[in-house]
């Protein structure tokens, strides 16, 4: 019997500063485990999930973007095709999140979809498990933040204790699916984007309401 089950491949990026734990991330969320002993990624890495979701195959394809690459002119390559994207920052290291912003729009200036919108990126605040730093003291605050920014939604995560890796790549792939319609029609040049089945419309739902 042919198999008609659907197929969509999505390109994620998975930026921020170095040390920030973008490899535990993937690691922790692609084959569940976790080593404190990860070397710095030189360049890029990449690492492939693979869900089942309604009834329909989702292939991510996961781009580890070493931190030392932030804003220079490779990321223009590395970004391409790219559909969705987590930004990560250390919560014990206040000056990761500040470049947060400084990542944002240098992801937004070299990506962005046909309407002109930015692809969908959850920011990820981790190493929850070792410090809960004054900036995700207030949840409104962050959620404020995010808003201004253009994420669609945050959480903090720990790769080490597994917390919230799963819930964010659901977010994503949430928003992903909800803006398939716009990767299609997507004619930026620094887009080139996958040819992609049609899915079902989906109502997605962040950490926040928009």
């Amino acid at each position: 019997m042919q198999n008609n089950q659907k197929e969509h491949l999505y390109k994620i990026l998975v930026i921020g500063d170095l040390g920030v734990g973008k490899t535990s991330i993937i690691k922790r969320y692609v084959h569940q485990t976790y080593s404190a002993n990860y070397r710095a990624t030189i360049g890029v890495d990449f690492a492939l999930k693979v869900l089942n979701w309604d009834s329909e195959t989702v292939r991510l394809q996961l781009w580890d973007i070493a931190g030392q690459e932030r804003f220079g002119n490779m990321t223009r390559v590395y970004y391409r095709e790219a559909v969705g994207a987590f930004i990560v920052f250390d919560v014990t290291r206040p000056a990761t999140f500040e470049a947060v912003t400084k990542w944002k729009e240098d992801l937004d200036s070299k990506l962005t979809l046909a309407n002109g919108r930015s692809i969908a990126t959850v920011l990820l605040a981790n190493k929850c498990d070792q410090s809960r730093h004054m900036l995700i003291d207030s949840d409104l605050k962050v959620d404020q933040f995010c808003r201004e920014n253009g994420f669609v939604g945050w959480f903090e995560t720990s790769a080490k204790e597994n917390i919230n890796i799963n819930e964010a790549a659901n977010l994503l792939v949430k928003h992903i699916i909800a803006r398939e319609s716009d990767i299609l029609r997507s004619v930026v040049p620094d887009t080139i984007s996958p040819q992609l089945t049609s899915a079902n419309e989906m109502s997605c739902s962040g950490c926040f309401k928009s």
